[in-house]
Order: structure tokens, then sequence, then C-alpha cells
């Protein structure tokens, strides 16, 4: 049975933060890979700054190299919200051998409570929460843990650098930026 992390965003842009929490729910999971689900529309935030397929391309570019990430754009194919609900459903018709892990971030786990049918959801999938800086993972479902080195990196924090005219190299990869500056995003 392959173990496969699930690790859904808007990745907007994607960065070093989410290819490190990725890398550490592969190794200390030992799954087999990791699947980054770029949403087309999360349901708990504002509309992306930039377009689905920058946003694909940006995700494809941040995994590419690695032999156990890979990209899946099921959410961005069926357009509008992306519930994991949803999402989750689906894959396990397409794959019913596979054993899946949600990897969220501190943040995501506070949010729980508030995920779209929530109970379903915690019957479907094992969820991995990994600390980050300034969150805390206290929720009343259960989440397996995951340790992960302090990096206070997040897409907020690049676009508004971006926005001021700063660098953001060593923030996320060349080859991001390299498409960041290609299509102007984010000025």
């Amino acid at each position: 049975m392959k173990r496969i992390g699930l690790f859904g965003g808007t990745f907007d842009p994607p960065h070093y933060g989410h290819l490190l929490m990725a890398e550490q729910a592969y190794q200390q999971l030992a799954l087999d890979e990791v699947w980054f689900i770029p949403s087309y529309q999360p349901p708990h935030k504002a509309e992306a700054k930039t377009t689905a397929k920058d946003r694909v391309e940006m995700t494809k570019a941040a995994v590419y190299g690695h032999p156990a990430f890979h990209v899946q754009t099921m959410e961005v194919e069926r357009e509008g919200k992306s519930y994991t609900l949803n999402t989750i459903r689906t894959l396990q018709e397409q794959y019913p051998t596979y054993q899946f892990y949600f990897i969220i971030g501190g943040d995501m786990v506070e949010y729980l409570p508030k995920w779209h049918r929530i109970e379903e959801l915690m019957e479907l999938i094992t969820f991995v929460g990994v600390d980050r800086p300034g969150s805390s993972t206290n929720t009343p479902y259960p989440v397996e843990k995951i340790e992960m080195p302090l990096i206070a990196i997040s897409s907020t924090m690049i676009r508004r650098r971006l926005s001021e005219g700063q660098s953001i190299r060593y923030l996320t990869t060349p080859e991001i930026i390299a498409i960041i500056n290609k299509y102007d995003l984010y000025s």
C-alpha cells in the first residue's frame, strides 16, 4: 500500500517553507510520495492574487527534481471553491489501495473545527500537523504531529516584499523567482 502525503494550498507563491514542510512529512512519516494540490479557490481565503495557471506553473517549478514530489491539479481543473472532503473522496475512488495523509500547517490545525464537514473528513483521512512559528497545534481532533525547523516564511511576506520592491532571494526558489519576473506577478 502506497503512503501518500497530500499537501493542499494556494501556493501564491510556493516557497522554501512549503518545501521544507513537505520534506519533513515525507521523511518523518516514511511517505512514498507527496502530492502538492494547488487549490482553485480555498474556502477560507479571499481570491488568490494570481491565476490558477500561474500557481500551478510555480508549484511544478518548486517540486521539479524531487523524485517523490508531484503536482496534482484536480482542484484547479474542478474550479470553484476547493473543499478537502471532495478532493479526498475523489482520490480514494481513483486510488483505493493508497493510504492518504493530509499535511497542514499549525495555523490550519487551529482552524480544523471550521472545516467543511470535518467529522466526515476525519473518518476518511489522517491529518498531519506541522508546527509553524507563532501558531498552536491545539485541536479537539486527532492530528499526527511532525516536527519542523522554525522557518518564518509565508506567501504573504513574499508578496508584500515584492510590492515594496524588496528582494525575495533565498525565500523561494530561483525558478519561481524567474516565473514571477517573467509574468510580472505581484507587482
